[in-house]
């Protein structure tokens, strides 16, 4: 057992198989999968887990190089939530239902239990690793 950190074995794998621009969607329970596309549901009832624990816990162990979140997000809690997760890498915002179909292209979606509007984030894999100067 891992001393810390993500604990889910499947959802570890999928994290770690993750080549670079894969896609990995961290949403709420309402977001649209589309057949294919692998879903790693830890719902277990309204709003738990929580959206932005679970995104936090998902960049810990994966490079993230850019993000894609909704323009119809408009909690506060939310964004301030996004902002601070998703500080280090630049964040696009596309209408909610374009969106919507990135999610065909996506490796896999971790569904939350999160209950607010639009909690949804597109991660693209970058790399871990800076290129070696000549």
């Amino acid at each position: 057992m891992r001393p810390g950190g993500l604990w889910h074995p499947r959802l570890l794998e999928i994290l770690a198989a993750a080549g670079h621009t894969d896609l990995v969607v961290v949403a709420d329970p309402g977001l649209p999968v589309p057949r294919g596309v692998e879903t790693v549901d830890l719902v277990w009832r309204r709003g738990e887990p929580r959206f932005l624990p679970v995104l936090r816990t998902v960049l810990e162990e994966f490079t993230a190089e850019a993000a894609v979140i909704a323009e119809e997000a408009a909690d506060p809690a939310l964004l301030s939530g996004l902002d601070e997760e998703l500080a280090a890498i630049p964040v696009t915002r596309v209408s909610h239902e374009r969106l919507k179909r990135m999610v065909a292209d996506a490796r896999a979606v971790v569904r939350t239990g999160e209950a607010t509007p639009y909690a949804n984030v597109v991660l693209r894999a970058g790399v871990p690793f800076a290129p070696t100067p000549r």
